[in-house]
């Protein structure tokens, strides 16, 4: 099998952005492009409103505890102890109340 290399700009295909608007991309090419023209010196890049509240939810939830330690130190010992019991319909009453949760939230 044989490959050339032809010195053509690679195809241009669209992307959309985060709220539905067509951008242009194209594919990175070797230093520069068929014109010869260098590659721009700086890329910008707009994030849309989601990515903003999302970044800010990350921030004001930086400083808060997800784990309560405590809790689960406390599971450890019982667990190692064989104290622990698992309520069985407790936890499929939780994984239906789940399941059923994420079917009625799916688009129909």
């Amino acid at each position: 099998m044989k490959v050339e290399k032809s010195g053509k700009t690679p195809p241009v295909s669209p992307i959309r952005d985060g709220v539905g608007r067509a951008q242009t991309t194209r594919a990175p090419t070797s230093g520069a492009d068929a014109g010869g023209a260098p590659p721009p010196s700086s890329t910008s890049v707009h994030l849309g409103e989601n990515a903003a509240q999302l970044q800010s939810i990350s921030e004001s939830m930086a400083g808060a505890s997800v784990v309560n330690t405590a809790k689960v130190a406390e599971i450890k010992q019982a667990i190692s102890e064989g104290r622990f019991q698992v309520n069985a319909s407790a936890v499929a009453d939780q994984l239906i109340a789940s399941v059923t949760d994420l079917v009625n939230s799916r688009p129909h």
